[in-house]
């Protein structure tokens, strides 16, 4: 069983494993006031993978992704991102918030959303040019809005405002990307939209980290889990940690035991 455990923290991955992994995180550790909200936790990401953070409410998943960015400040822990620096590596990276996290009344358009994820590449004075405009066309309409551009981004639907900040990530052509609840809110048509295009970046080599709560997907739609309650409980291929034991220690017992074996079970 390729399964790395909270109490086997001492055991490190090779190096090579982590010059190559995507994110890798070591002793993270992040208090709210006295209280610690992510506790020495470890995570090493595979290139090339889709992977669900997953965990009851309160359990770190959002402060975990934060804290790995620097969103959040951090008591301590060391973030490699591709063998290097988080800020020598910010270039390579997207992140996509919560919705909830989003002042929706601001008033920009859905293009001018999109085209936020040049920035890095624009710099403060960075010109906008015809090719800018069409790569950010170009990712409304891979992500089937294109037609709602000149919309305020207010005016949209909840599922329509996620579709528009997956298209700001993606001109970012990054090669990590991070989602905070991605699903949250959203139709159906746009959650069918949103996985398509995850596994279309996956399938071109990128790398996705999301977290996730809808236990019942976790194995159609994502190859790792990572299992978290303040601490790390397990990480590692669905096969091998998405299992009733290990959910249960995740949980603390939050989990009916039928309704776990269900959710793990492996299709007939």
């Amino acid at each position: 069983m390729t399964m790395e455990l909270a109490n086997t923290d001492n055991i490190r991955p090779r190096s090579d494993a982590i010059d190559n992994s995507p994110l890798t995180v070591r002793g993270l550790t992040v208090f709210y006031g006295e209280t610690p909200a992510v506790f020495s936790v470890d995570m090493t990401i595979a290139p090339g993978t889709m992977t669900a953070i997953i965990g009851p409410n309160g359990a770190g998943k959002s402060t975990l992704l934060k804290a790995a960015l620097g969103i959040i400040p951090a008591l301590s822990g060391q973030v490699t991102v591709f063998g290097t620096s988080l800020d020598a590596q910010r270039g390579r990276i997207a992140y996509v918030p919560q919705r909830a996290s989003i002042d929706w009344d601001f008033p920009t358009r859905v293009i001018d959303v999109v085209l936020m994820g040049l920035y890095r590449e624009l710099g403060l004075m960075g010109r906008l040019r015809p090719s800018h405009r069409k790569r950010a066309l170009d990712c409304l309409d891979r992500v089937g809005i294109m037609d709602f551009a000149l919309r305020q981004i207010g005016q949209l639907s909840g599922g329509q405002q996620q579709r528009v900040f997956l298209a700001r990530a993606l001109s970012q052509e990054a090669d990590l990307y991070l989602l905070d609840e991605p699903f949250v809110g959203v139709d159906a048509a746009t959650e069918q939209v949103i996985i398509a295009l995850l596994k279309d970046l996956r399938a071109d080599g990128k790398s996705v980290l999301a977290v996730h709560h809808d236990l019942a997907t976790v194995a159609e739609y994502f190859d790792n889990v990572f299992l978290i309650n303040t601490r790390k409980i397990a990480e590692g291929p669905v096969a091998d940690v998405f299992t009733p034991e290990m959910l249960q220690a995740t949980y603390g017992g939050r989990l009916a035991t039928a309704q776990v074996t269900k959710l793990t079970a492996t299709p007939a």
